[in-house]
């Protein structure tokens, strides 16, 4: 249950970061993209009312009647494309003198109600699109009196020698149309994107977190088998400390061992020789070369004897040899602890400075001898 709504959770994560980032993405790339493409449309249509003057006014060279250019002029625009723009020609007073409609030819179009332009002229991409989104001013460009007209002059070119002036129309409408449908595609392919992005996501969180959960779980049944076995090994300490109390046939071996063995050790106390009770002893350690003697009291003595001359003279079974440093009683031993890899940790009553460990290879031995 707790795994469904961590996933859950990642889920709805990334949900959020991916389309609230996306959609800031978005929104500039549809603005980036349609100012160039408005850019590209404002050269073209400056490029074609360049190209036409020129052609106008070459032709006003060679021809001195009005009426013959005008109607040349008027055939080669007239039923033209005007899905995007368009070229339309007029004179200083406004009028429309050629129009790829001509049933617009006559009509008045003053640039104070339909020219887009900045002081210098020039008409910026960014100030063309801020209008198309907007219909307000920006950037120099003036406020619109008419908000419905579909198409505004975006250039002016004078013919030279002449009266006339060609004008570089853009169809607003179409304009727009477009725009929007640019928008369209991007969003699409945005929430497209963005849904394949969450779920290969999810995907590859479900399959490495799923790796991880099989690896998590293998380590925590592992780390049980461990509490187990440690659990096992404090209740056979348990058992072998009863045993040792109760049982009669180790008093046999005891009183054995009062005639055929040591019953006592020799000890130092600073300039003090002192006699210990094998039975006293807690366990015998080793630092800097000198072997110390801690009884069940937590008195501590020192030995003129080596770790391995004492241990060959104590009972095996009550005494281990724990490792090269410490010889452990079984009455000592309060707790065993899983250490490192495969070792243990014996904890002891007197409390030890030293930390002793029964390295893996010795750990055997050592079930084994709590076994017995």
């Amino acid at each position: 249950m707790k795994k469904d709504k961590l996933y859950l959770f990642t889920f709805l994560s990334l949900v959020l970061i991916v389309y609230i980032c996306g959609y800031f993405s978005m929104n500039y790339l549809v603005d980036l993209s349609t100012e160039q493409f408005l850019k590209i449309q404002i050269e073209s249509s400056k490029r074609e009312a360049k190209e036409m003057a020129n052609l106008v006014s070459y032709q006003a060279q060679q021809i001195n009647n009005p009426k013959v250019i005008i109607d040349n002029v008027q055939k080669s625009i007239e039923k033209t494309d005007m899905q995007t723009g368009f070229i339309c020609m007029f004179d200083h007073t406004g009028k429309e003198v050629c129009h790829p409609n001509p049933e617009k030819i006559g009509r008045m179009a003053g640039p104070d109600e339909s020219y887009i332009s900045k002081t210098n002229n020039e008409i910026d991409p960014k100030d063309f699109y801020s209008y198309l989104k907007n219909k307000t001013e920006g950037g120099g460009i003036r406020n619109f009196n008419d908000p419905k007209r579909e198409s505004e002059i975006i250039y002016l070119y004078p013919v030279k020698n002449t009266e006339w002036i060609i004008a570089s129309h853009a169809n607003l409408k179409n304009i727009n149309e477009q725009v929007n449908n640019l928008k369209f595609y991007f969003i699409l392919v945005y929430i497209a994107t963005g849904t394949l992005i969450i779920l290969l996501s999810f995907f590859m969180i479900r399959l490495f977190g799923s790796r991880y959960e099989r690896k998590l779980e293998a380590k925590n049944e592992d780390l049980f088998n461990e509490v187990v076995s440690l659990s096992k090994l404090n209740y056979e300490l348990t058992n072998y400390k009863s045993k040792l109390e109760s049982d009669s046939t180790l008093k046999t071996q005891e009183n054995e061992v009062s005639t055929t063995g040591k019953k006592r050790i020799l000890t130092h106390l600073k300039s003090e020789i002192v006699t210990l009770e094998i039975e006293q002893i807690a366990y015998i350690y080793m630092e800097n070369t000198i072997t110390y003697v801690k009884d069940i009291n937590g008195k501590t003595s020192t030995s003129n004897s080596s770790l391995e001359e004492l241990f060959s003279e104590l009972d095996s079974t009550i005494f281990f040899r724990a490792n090269r440093q410490f010889i452990l009683s079984i009455k000592a031993i309060t707790k065993i602890l899983k250490y490192g890899n495969n070792q243990l940790k014996i904890e002891v009553e007197p409390k030890s400075a030293i930390d002793i460990i029964i390295s893996k290879n010795k750990a055997a031995e050592f079930k084994g001898w709590l076994n017995r």
